[in-house]
């Protein structure tokens, strides 16, 4: 019987490289919070929502896939958000705000996730100015999505952001 070393074995082995395995987790993670979080029902004591939005951030974090890595601080920002987390969720929401409307390149739909998201952080900080401006944005955006499929997507997260 041969010993085999462990640096041997990963010499002999055909093995997907660590970031392909986060990226792997990070859009298991990530699909299973957005799942999660067009639900209706409370959610401020589901923790595995806000496990998985995170677990989803940190695999992106590591795999190095900006775009992606900012959508998941969008995720964040939207379950902070819902979970009543003002100041995290306004922290999160500001960062990914800034990097989507910065980018000429984001998506009409996109847009509309953003300022809805905007807007729930603000309001769950008590920035009701902030939300006020955000939400009329997001309702605009929305209004502009050309795709019927993205709205309809997007419309899922839109109609749980509360109206004041």
């Amino acid at each position: 019987m041969k010993i085999v070393r462990k640096s041997e074995y990963e010499q002999n082995t055909r093995k997907p490289s660590t970031r392909n395995w986060h990226r792997y987790f990070a859009i298991y993670a990530n699909n299973a919070a957005w799942n999660m979080s067009e639900s209706l029902e409370n959610v401020l004591n589901h923790t595995e929502l806000l496990d998985a939005a995170h677990a989803s951030a940190w695999h992106w974090r590591v795999a190095c896939a900006t775009i992606n890595q900012m959508r998941s601080t969008m995720l964040l920002a939207l379950i902070h958000a819902r979970m009543d987390m003002g100041p995290s969720a306004w922290k999160y929401a500001e960062s990914m705000k800034q990097y989507f409307t910065e980018r000429s390149e984001t998506p009409d739909w996109e847009l509309a996730l953003v300022f809805a998201i905007h807007a729930w952080a603000a309001l769950a900080c008590g920035k009701l100015d902030e939300y006020k401006a955000s939400y009329q944005m997001a309702t605009s955006c929305v209004e502009a999505i050309k795709d019927p499929e993205d709205r309809s997507v997007v419309i899922k997260t839109f109609n749980l952001v509360p109206k004041i």
